[in-house]
């Protein structure tokens, strides 16, 4: 290990972001269209090609069923081309008469349409919830700690006594099991004063401290001025593991969808939002550290992946979703015409939410400060 991690130093930066790039972006692309293959043979269909990549491909293999596996040059994402995905009415009589009876997606029940539209998303949520598992079972869960790592000169922490290595134990009379909980406590009570109990060399004091106001991405929020001490790992058992990493999946999913939606009521800025420039970025950040961050950061982008495939666009999984809800409830598919629009509308927002975020790579990231340097 020690080898590869010298070796990986070595390479030039871009190199090292381009791997980093492919490793976390081959996977879960990978997971995504194998969980629509899957529920795809399960339910019946035949899959005509199974993609990773766009464009010409560099490697193609036909297997016993009939299905052609391509890997493209372009990796950015990927596909699975089911049988008969089209209506008889979007097709030539010589594609129909292609077609294998009993084996093309239209004609299935629109719930089986659902289930192998709904797969990919799925195993995006599985694979996240596999590899926070593997992590607690082999490195460790992280184990909630408030203790005070640093204590900022000048600070209400420093005015109030805090030093570093106090363990706070409750504010105002609620206990705290975890740093988060203290900043979520703090940051709403700026010009307060807050009790603040802590543990110090066996023994139990009770400070009071003012959270000063500091303008921040969400407004004004009150801080202490202290960093929390270091994490510690405790490793679980494979069952324990497993569980520990539903719950990790199911909190990463809660606070994505939190943030989505502080974005579109304006409590938090667009601007955090990426597109693969910063993925890219976060990547060879993320495998400049080791391993374990690319693993943490792969399983964070799987949940994304998942959610993002989730949303009520057209041209997205949750889009047709959509229509096959509205067809459940009205015994038949929306008319085509209701659809085309729908995609239409789908496929501009999608444009212009790419353009949006490629910007901010731009402009935000690591291209636009090499711009920035180079003008100044």
């Amino acid at each position: 290990m020690d080898l590869l991690a010298h070796l990986w130093g070595m390479l030039p930066a871009l190199p090292r972001t381009l791997i980093a790039f492919a490793v976390v972006l081959g996977p879960l692309v990978f997971v995504h269209e194998l969980g629509h293959y899957l529920a795809a043979r399960w339910r019946g269909v035949h899959v005509d090609a199974f993609s990773i990549g766009f464009g010409r491909p560099l490697f193609r293999r036909t297997d016993r069923h009939g299905t052609e596996w391509r890997l493209g040059w372009l990796p950015l994402g990927g596909y699975v081309k089911l049988h008969g995905q089209e209506t008889p009415e979007d097709t030539t009589p010589e594609q129909r008469a292609a077609w294998r009876p009993g084996r093309t997606f239209h004609e299935k029940p629109v719930g089986s349409r659902a289930i192998v539209v709904a797969a990919g998303p799925v195993a995006n949520f599985l694979l996240a919830i596999l590899l926070f598992a593997g992590l607690f079972a082999t490195v460790g869960q992280p184990v909630g700690t408030t203790g005070i790592g640093a204590v900022m000169e000048g600070s209400p922490a420093a005015h109030a006594g805090l030093q570093p290595g106090d363990e706070i134990l409750a504010l105002d009379g609620r206990r705290m099991t975890r740093f988060e909980q203290i900043q979520q406590y703090i940051q709403p009570r700026a010009g307060q004063t807050v009790e603040v109990r802590v543990a110090r060399n066996g023994s139990e004091l009770v400070l009071s401290a003012v959270p000063e106001p500091r303008a921040g991405a969400q407004g004004t929020v009150g801080v202490l001025g202290i960093q929390g001490g270091a994490a510690r790992f405790e490793r679980l058992d494979p069952a324990s593991a497993l569980a520990a990493g539903v719950l990790q999946t199911a909190d990463v999913t809660w606070q994505t969808l939190t943030g989505v939606a502080q974005m579109i009521v304006g409590q938090r800025s667009a601007e955090e939002l990426g597109g693969p420039i910063r993925i890219a970025e976060i990547a060879g950040q993320a495998a400049s550290h080791g391993v374990v961050q690319l693993i943490s950061l792969i399983a964070l982008l799987s949940v994304g992946l998942g959610l993002l495939n989730l949303f009520p666009i057209p041209l997205l999984d949750g889009g047709h979703l959509l229509f096959y809800a509205a067809e459940a409830i009205r015994g038949r598919p929306l008319p085509p015409k209701a659809q085309e629009y729908g995609f239409r509308a789908g496929f501009a927002l999608l444009v212009t939410l790419f353009v949006f975020v490629s910007w901010n790579d731009i402009v935000h990231g690591g291209i636009g400060r090499w711009v920035a340097r180079l003008i100044g």
